[in-house]
């Protein structure tokens, strides 16, 4: 099960894969597939759309940069149970790494997907060679998350135009300005056969229960069972991750560098692509480097470590 109609030129995903439960699963990738693997994780309410550029980068420098939309977002089904809990993401990122059939990818994850590869990594899931989190890290701003979350649950019945769409999306991001052309929106939306334009996500997304406390508690026993080589990229003008949560993750994960990027929102790669994309492949060619062994050695075994019981739904 999907949304509505897609928009015409809204883009064909290159790959499909199958996800926990044989779900389906949409991705791009860019570069030599013989080049270290890049696997990027968007956030809550993004799409693959939102690392196109940036896997352009990481695929002109030698990796294989791979991009999937997160069950129920995009072209990716949607969970007919309504699970979209941190575990059933992980389960997805593990479905598509033996489907790529690379056991030791980096892992590259924004909001969500960040939580979702700080889980993979901290819990052993994954024996990643290395991994950088945009804009997220143990804990997250609860006003930021409150202003996410209003932004993705508005409009439940569907936009009358793309203009309204486009007015929308400059009241949630008043740093960037608004674009002319709406046709880049069409891989955002669908169409219902009422004619109303719907973001591409399930509504289900938003039920699942979130307990903050215990996800800050999963998410710091994940931070400090990483060992592996580890960035930190926060958007200078972020509202989900202060400069307090990055000072405590690093002090959590001492070993991890960490870049601001001055005048980037929550959004990091999209407000400023150049400077994102140059700061991971830096890192990358320090940790990972085009046809040298990863300076994070394999591990002998990976044990699962079982995270505390609950059910957590992330939006960021």
């Amino acid at each position: 099960m999907s949304a509505g109609l897609p928009l015409p030129g809204t883009p064909t995903p290159m790959h499909r894969w199958k996800g926990a439960g044989g779900l389906s699963i949409a991705g791009d990738s860019w570069g030599d597939p013989k080049g270290p693997l890049v696997l990027l994780l968007h956030g809550g309410g993004q799409t693959r759309h939102a690392w196109k550029n940036a896997g352009e980068h990481l695929g002109a420098a030698g990796y294989h940069a791979v991009s999937f939309d997160a069950r129920g977002h995009g072209d990716s089904e949607w969970a007919a149970d309504g699970n979209y809990t941190q575990d059933a993401m992980v389960e997805d990122l593990l479905c598509v790494v033996a489907a790529l059939g690379d056991p030791r990818p980096v892992l590259v994850g924004a909001s969500m997907g960040g939580g979702t590869s700080l889980t993979a990594v901290g819990e052993d899931r994954i024996d990643a060679t290395a991994l950088v989190l945009v804009d997220i890290a143990h804990r997250v701003e609860p006003d930021g998350v409150k202003k996410i979350r209003a932004f993705m649950g508005q409009k439940p019945d569907g936009f009358d135009s793309l203009e309204e769409v486009a007015d929308a999306i400059a009241s949630y991001q008043p740093h960037r300005k608004r674009k002319t052309n709406l046709s880049g929106l069409a891989k955002n939306l669908r169409l219902d056969p009422n004619g109303k334009y719907r973001w591409h996500w399930d509504p289900k997304f938003h039920a699942g229960i979130r307990n903050v406390d215990l996800r800050q508690q999963r998410m710091e026993a994940c931070a400090r069972n990483l060992s592996l080589p580890t960035l930190l990229v926060r958007g200078g003008l972020s509202d989900i991750l202060s400069e307090e949560g990055a000072r405590e993750f690093l002090e959590l994960c001492p070993r991890a560098e960490f870049v601001n990027v001055t005048d980037a929102g929550h959004m990091v790669a999209g407000d400023r692509n150049d400077i994102f994309a140059n700061a991971v492949i830096d890192f990358l060619s320090r940790t990972v480097p085009i046809g040298k062994t990863p300076i994070h050695p394999p591990h002998k075994t990976a044990p699962h470590h079982e995270g505390p019981p609950g059910d957590i739904t992330d939006v960021p």
